[in-house]
């Protein structure tokens, strides 16, 4: 910046250099001398420095990105430039009814674009930027080296050691015997030769523990629970933190099916304990109630009294005999 500064000097000094500063400007200029500043301070850096230029030139090249899609010196003379030869011939227009000029009125408004579309279209041709995150791919290196070295290994006719193992878990024909080995002491077992070319092929468990093809036996303890309390119970789909809305539904139709029944209970325990409409006590059957009180309190009372009058009676003839 510093040195395009002073060429800008150094030619406005030289007599032939036409200044786009008119001339008040420019003996204003003359007469004022260049402050000073220090540059080594980062304070001064956006304070004295003329971006100006810089600015218009970035401001150029976006206009020119939003107006046309790129630079125009980077496109063809074809997409920048045509050739005129006037106005083409147009055919002479033949008389049309009144009926088929509005039909093709309407056909023209009705394929126009509406006003609210054109609104909404974007007036740049810059390119949207690429969404790097749709074309990456987790590990893509690695799978990608994987997948090569699984090709090679095809080829060769190498079978992997994963597929080779879901190969060994294969159920085995539950239909088919399995050997009986036979005794060391059966004199009818078949010779063999240690000295023979050929190995001696053998299911005898020593033979098979003794070269390692024997499995290991499980242990017994590998059989039983790790805990005797029951599983816990799975809850279902529709108790989950957010649910499936039919699950969610038919979660709410079990717990209401058991409302529904905790109801039914306890309506039959009040139909059971429920009063007999004939056994409720009326104001006639209160009053009659309460008379019969007072009649079984009348018996007894004269019961009282004769039993008193009898009892005195007795005592009176016994002192009067004496």
């Amino acid at each position: 910046m510093a040195a395009r500064r002073r060429l800008k000097r150094v030619a406005s000094s030289q007599p032939g250099f036409l200044s786009f500063k008119s001339p008040s400007d420019t003996t204003a200029s003359v007469g004022s001398r260049r402050k000073r500043v220090n540059k080594n301070k980062k304070k001064n850096w956006n304070k004295y420095s003329d971006v100006n230029d810089v600015d218009e030139f970035l401001e150029d090249i976006r206009h020119q990105e939003r107006t046309t899609g790129g630079l125009l010196s980077e496109k063809t003379d074809d997409s920048l430039f045509f050739l005129d030869l006037g106005q083409p011939e147009k055919p002479q227009p033949q008389a049309e009814t009144p009926q088929a000029d509005e039909g093709k009125k309407r056909r023209g408004k009705a394929s126009r674009p509406l006003r609210i579309d054109l609104i909404l279209q974007p007036d740049s041709l810059v390119p949207p930027p690429k969404d790097i995150l749709a074309y990456q791919q987790p590990n893509a290196k690695k799978l990608r080296r994987i997948a090569q070295k699984a090709e090679q290994l095809a080829a060769k006719g190498v079978v992997p050691r994963k597929q080779k193992r879901l190969l060994n878990r294969r159920p085995v024909d539950k239909t088919v015997k399995k050997a009986v080995t036979e005794a060391n002491n059966n004199p009818d077992r078949d010779y063999y030769d240690i000295w023979g070319q050929e190995p001696k092929v053998s299911a005898d468990p020593w033979y098979l523990q003794q070269t390692g093809k024997k499995l290991v036996k499980r242990p017994e303890k590998l059989n039983e629970k790790p805990s005797v309390l029951p599983a816990v119970e799975v809850i279902s789909p529709g108790g989950s933190y957010n649910p499936d809305f039919f699950s969610h539904q038919a979660l709410l139709q079990e717990a209401h099916q058991v409302e529904v029944q905790k109801k039914k209970q306890e309506d039959k325990l009040e139909r059971q304990l429920a009063i007999n409409k004939e056994d409720k006590a009326t104001e006639v059957s209160i009053i009659i109630f309460f008379l019969a009180v007072v009649f079984t309190f009348t018996e007894i009372s004269l019961v009282y009294f004769e039993m008193f009058l009898f009892f005195r009676r007795q005592i009176f003839v016994s002192k009067w005999k004496v």
